[in-house]
């Protein structure tokens, strides 16, 4: 029990540390984001990013069997989350390096969070 706990925090830990770091990036972002775009569209990214970021904690407690429903949610959440972010920058909203930078940190979170999940799933 003590060795799935050690590998599944090993695995966990670096996945939410980088969230949490990119969340940050974000949360410093959203002000300046027009206010027709930040009650909007802002909102609506910061909820993703915290409903993705809880799923994935979540799932960091759970037995293995028991976390593949919270990974796929934190999926859905990040695919929602770079959905509306691409929306905020066609909107000009969000201008282009800010965007990028946002996506190319969120195709590694992606990545993460897909091996974690291959590695749950059931053979």
């Amino acid at each position: 029990m003590s060795d799935t706990k050690s590998i599944s925090n090993r695995v966990t830990l670096p996945l939410l540390q980088r969230l949490t770091t990119i969340y940050k990036s974000w949360h410093t972002l959203m002000p300046t984001l027009p206010k027709t775009a930040r009650y909007t569209l802002g909102e609506k990214i910061d909820r993703c990013f915290l409903e993705m970021m809880e799923s994935i904690y979540t799932a960091s407690f759970l037995q293995k069997e028991q976390k593949l429903i919270h990974l796929q949610e934190a999926m859905i959440k990040l695919d929602l989350l770079k959905f509306f972010l691409q929306i905020t920058w066609e909107i000009k909203s969000l201008d282009t390096k800010k965007y990028i930078l946002l996506s190319e940190q969120l195709e590694e979170i992606g990545r993460m969070l897909g091996g974690w999940t291959r590695q749950v799933t059931p053979k």
